[in-house]
């Protein structure tokens, strides 16, 4: 019988490294915080120096074949100075690559004596460089120390099985019934300016006083369909487990008799009270989805919340709460049928906070 053909691959050129470019290597892939592409191309070509194969390594360090072949063949060609980024065209660089990575490893690894943060100044004086230099060495690495966002890791035991459920809803929702995204906005201000507003002009923004007057606050209660972004709204001066109940009874009535019901719900103390309690009980077609803790960024009112801020609340003056929950009624009008589209998979989510809890020093899984 005949033997099939093979055809051999392209033969792979030996890769052989010195003592002391193992110890620089072996160094680069120490660091903790900092030039993390450096480290993963050295932790690249050890691999490779040490027999594996181009696809061996790729599957090890979970990066592409072609991301293996390039910086095996670098390093192969210029050795360690072939893993730098190649320069780019335009004038010489008066600064080397030994001080940039000073600057980064201070940014990234320390801190300045009795301060939070680094500034351009105090790196300036720290580093010898210019404030300038400071600041292009920062934006070409993405680095704003003077910038924090907030985040907080739910600590719901049950945290996969109510994102499946929420997600759900979303993405496959049940048969002969309403998906509704419901919370409150609680304490809105009604805000009114010491002066009169300048509107806007050619060449001029908008201008407002810094200082206002307090003329009472509301919370709005709202309910959004979340297929097809219809909002059933309340307005109240309280916000207790009496007025929650008086919006459920709301909902009730605008939902026609026959469709089910499912809330997706954040855990606030209202919304678990004896009294919202024996109210389900007596209407069966309601069911609640609660989101894990921390997590209200699942819940679609939110967004419809946060363009109520920005759209209707944020730049208005309001005399008096009437004028207020106005303002807010007439946005919500304005923009009936207007939905939010979910598009992120359960499977997505959790693959995103894997990486995020992998990225993030001290974070646990």
């Amino acid at each position: 019988m005949t033997q099939p053909i093979v055809h051999p691959g392209r033969p792979r050129k030996p890769l052989s490294i010195s003592d002391d470019e193992r110890v620089e290597l072996e160094r680069l892939t120490r660091r903790r915080k900092s030039a993390q592409q450096l480290a993963l191309r050295a932790r690249i070509v050890l691999a490779c120096a040490s027999g594996a194969s181009n696809t061996e390594v790729a599957e090890l360090l979970q990066v592409s074949l072609p991301t293996v072949g390039k910086w095996r063949e670098r390093f192969r060609l210029d050795r360690l100075a072939g893993l730098s980024d190649e320069p780019r065209s335009g004038a010489p660089r008066v600064i080397d690559d030994e001080r940039i990575e000073r600057v980064i490893a201070r940014t990234l690894e320390s801190l300045p004596q009795g301060q939070t943060h680094w500034s351009r100044a105090t790196m300036a004086a720290e580093s010898g460089l210019s404030r300038s230099s400071v600041g292009r060495i920062w934006r070409a690495f993405g680095l704003k120390p003077h910038r924090v966002d907030s985040f907080k890791l739910s600590s719901d035991p049950h945290f996969i099985e109510k994102v499946r459920d929420v997600v759900g809803l979303y993405m496959s929702p049940p048969e002969n019934a309403v998906v509704l995204c419901v919370d409150e906005k609680s304490q809105i201000q009604a805000l009114d300016r010491t002066q009169p507003l300048l509107p806007m002009r050619p060449g001029q923004p908008e201008r407002k006083t810094h200082d206002y007057e307090r003329h009472g606050t509301t919370s709005l209660f709202a309910a959004l369909d979340a297929h097809r972004g219809d909002v059933i709204w309340k307005m109240y001066r309280k916000h207790r487990q009496q007025e929650f109940v008086r919006f459920l009874a709301t909902i009730d009535e605008r939902v026609p008799r026959g469709t089910d019901v499912h809330l997706i719900i954040d855990n606030y103390a209202t919304h678990k009270t004896p009294r919202v309690h024996r109210w389900l009980l007596k209407h069966p077609r309601f069911h609640l989805h609660f989101t894990p803790t921390y997590s209200s960024w699942l819940n679609l009112v939110e967004r419809l919340f946060g363009e109520i801020t920005d759209k209707a609340i944020r730049r208005g003056a309001f005399r008096s709460v009437r004028e207020l929950e106005a303002a807010i009624s007439a946005y919500l009008k304005a923009r009936e049928g207007a939905p939010f589209v979910w598009t992120a998979t359960p499977e997505a989510i959790f693959e995103r906070l894997h990486e995020f809890c992998e990225r993030t020093s001290g974070a646990g899984h």
